[in-house]
């Protein structure tokens, strides 16, 4: 009998988290998920788990703030009592939770960033992919053959007007997840960020200048589109199937060649 593969989607419910649990749920592996939802969002999320039930074993979601020290500890404790014995083989990070306004105030542009704001997207969308890293390893949840992922994007190299707190939360994801894969390599344990173009997500649409970014992309991405979710989805596929850990502290460019051309 094969062993269970399980996976750990920090950020499930929608985007780029969405598909790739899809993705994975058709590939045979188990899913944990985490979403932080309101209530009107239940039934929709409620669909998507049910979907993925029909390919996957067992499906878990929780709502609950990744960010916070005493649910993701609860929550761990909760997947060590799931996977009796087994251990999470992929985990990826993809949190979109932050503050897109400019850092400096001029005539045409009233509100700035605030340091709680900044340090609120930091601490979400790149210092949780440490706390949950390091939880997992001290609960003995991930080995050797674990594959991490976290979801970087070609704004933590270029620059947008409202996109400056998430930019600098990217950049600190790729250095995060460096560090990882250098301190866990010995382990056999992989961490790679994957960089998508731009991609149409509700995230995506939470950027006031969205619209320009969507025009960019599909005037100069080789491919004459955008990223999809769903490219995502299926490299994600292709990269968990890899045995070895010796493909590790990247970032991986999953954009139809986006980044060579905006």
């Amino acid at each position: 009998m094969a062993a269970k593969k399980w996976c750990l989607i920090l950020g499930v419910s929608s985007g780029i988290g969405q598909a790739c649990a899809r993705s994975l749920s058709k590939d045979g592996w188990n899913i944990v998920g985490l979403h932080f939802d309101i209530s009107e969002r239940e039934n929709e999320i409620e669909t998507l788990k049910k979907e993925l039930e029909k390919n996957s074993e067992q499906v878990v979601f929780f709502n609950r703030n990744a960010d916070s020290k005493k649910e993701r500890r609860d929550i761990v404790e909760h997947i060590k009592d799931l996977l009796k014995g087994d251990t999470v083989d992929l985990m990826l990070h993809s949190l979109a939770f932050g503050t897109l306004l400019p850092f400096i105030k001029t005539e045409e542009v009233e509100s700035v960033i605030q340091k709680s704001q900044m340090e609120m997207t930091l601490s979400v969308m790149a210092h949780s992919l440490v706390y949950w890293t390091q939880d997992l390893w001290e609960s003995k949840l991930i080995k050797s053959g674990a594959k991490i992922f976290a979801m970087t994007s070609g704004g933590s190299v270029m620059y947008s007007q409202n996109y400056g707190a998430v930019s600098a939360a990217k950049c600190a994801l790729e250095s995060h997840a460096r560090q990882l894969a250098t301190e866990l390599a010995p382990h056999g344990i992989m961490v790679n960020t994957i960089r998508a173009g731009i991609t149409d997500t509700p995230s995506l649409k939470k950027i006031p200048e969205f619209k320009a970014l969507i025009e960019r992309a599909e005037t100069f991405n080789p491919h004459g589109r955008l990223s999809t979710p769903e490219d995502i989805g299926e490299a994600l596929c292709h990269l968990s199937k890899m045995e070895s850990s010796w493909m590790t502290g990247n970032i991986i460019n999953i954009d139809g060649g986006e980044i060579l051309t905006i």
